[in-house]
């Protein structure tokens, strides 16, 4: 049973998802913030700088957006992002450009929004991926004659120019596909429309990304969510605006809560609080902690309470097993974003690091973005990457 309960206070709006009665999912949303990622521009270049192969970009924001050389060029292939090293970023790009860019990560207070030419536009079936002609599959539709049936299928009718990435939603589907490609590749086109405007030379906002609650809508159509409690008048009729949008939902109930604890009466409360613990016990008695840098998350293994009653070998697997699996939770529930590396409590045997990351990989499923387990490094380290759903996480 999947539910969504949102607390709207004075100055924030508060999403959490919940599976079964479990935490799974917490967003938190600052009134005072806007959130970009995702939103496309009519982007000005202003300044190229030679020696890091990047440009600064005007988007009409208070701080000028950064974009990198692999943003610019061309994408080839969906998993690599190896570049070119010979090509001259002054050769791409020159200042005054006119430029079409979408915000793949947010501002902060040191630097501007990070943006790229490779656009992603979200639908209920395939993200659209213009000006190229990939089209890849979610990992998580496994069977290979489905894989092949989507993947023919969507090249059949998408236009020449564009690609896509086939979402774990599609499978099993077929009319509805090429319903959404249309109707996806409809709104592309205009956003094209405005763009060439010879009129529209000043940076310019010409797509806004779907905000927090319609993403998770959009992503878990399939999931038959039952029921969004709402403690606010006014967010539960922008609600139920938006799901009539979405015919899946028709049978959605949305229920009034105001009560300024409604959290705790659902035994929400405590488990926000509780994923917000840098130390995070394991049922065996062992912990992991988990430390965000600007670089990194790291995230370390330890057996604490647990000493075992068998050989140290199946002790250590036990606890790096049981760390996995929390390990996968607590990224998803946190919304982790970017390079992760886990210190595993070390393992000699080659079968046991082999287990862990197909356990790691299969725990991963649950989540609705994308990871990538690059598996162990040299120095026994376990490295991922992940994709944040909302950038004001990081």
């Amino acid at each position: 049973m999947t539910e969504i309960f949102i607390r709207k206070n004075k100055n924030n709006k508060e999403i959490a998802l919940i599976e079964n009665g479990v935490l799974v999912e917490y967003y938190e949303e600052d009134d005072k913030q806007t959130r970009k990622e995702g939103n496309i521009y009519i982007g000005i270049v202003k300044d190229v700088i030679e020696g890091m192969q990047s440009a600064f970009v005007d988007i009409g924001t208070e701080k000028n957006s950064f974009i990198h050389l692999k943003d610019v060029l061309p994408k080839v292939d969906e998993t690599k992002e190896k570049i070119d090293t010979s090509i001259n970023i002054k050769n791409v790009l020159r200042p005054n450009q006119k430029i079409l860019v979408q915000v793949k990560k947010d501002s902060n207070e040191k630097k501007g929004a990070r943006v790229s030419t490779h656009i992603n536009l979200p639908s209920k079936y395939i993200v659209l991926m213009p000006n190229t002609d990939i089209v890849t599959i979610s990992q998580k539709i496994e069977d290979k004659k489905e894989q092949e049936r989507l993947i023919k299928l969507v090249r059949e009718n998408i236009s020449k120019n564009n690609g896509a990435i086939i979402r774990t939603s599609a499978e099993g589907k077929e009319k509805e596909i090429v319903e959404d490609i249309k109707r996806i590749e409809a709104k592309w086109n205009k956003i094209i429309n405005i763009s060439i405007n010879p009129d529209n030379n000043e940076p310019r906002l010409l797509y806004k990304s779907e905000d927090i609650l319609e993403k998770i809508l959009i992503d878990l159509v399939e999931n038959k969510i039952t029921k969004i409690v709402v403690n606010d008048k006014k967010e539960k009729e922008t609600i139920q605006k938006m799901i009539e949008e979405i015919p899946e939902y028709k049978t959605v109930k949305i229920e009034l809560k105001e009560k300024e604890n409604f959290f705790e009466m659902y035994d929400i409360e405590k488990q926000i609080l509780k994923s917000k613990n840098r130390k995070v016990w394991l049922k065996c008695g062992g912990f992991i902690t988990i430390d965000k840098t600007e670089a990194l998350t790291a995230i370390d293994v330890n057996t604490g309470k647990y000493t075992g009653d068998k050989k140290v070998e199946q002790t250590i697997f036990k606890v790096n097993k049981e760390a996995t699996i929390e390990i996968a939770k607590q990224i998803r529930l946190r919304d982790t974003g970017g390079i992760i590396i886990v210190d595993y409590i070390d393992m000699t045997n080659q079968e046991d690091k082999n287990k862990i990351v197909k356990i790691l990989k299969e725990e991963l499923k649950k989540d609705r973005t994308k990871t990538q387990v690059e598996g162990f490094t040299k120095l026994d380290l376990m490295e991922l990457t992940r994709k944040h759903i909302c950038s004001h996480k990081e």
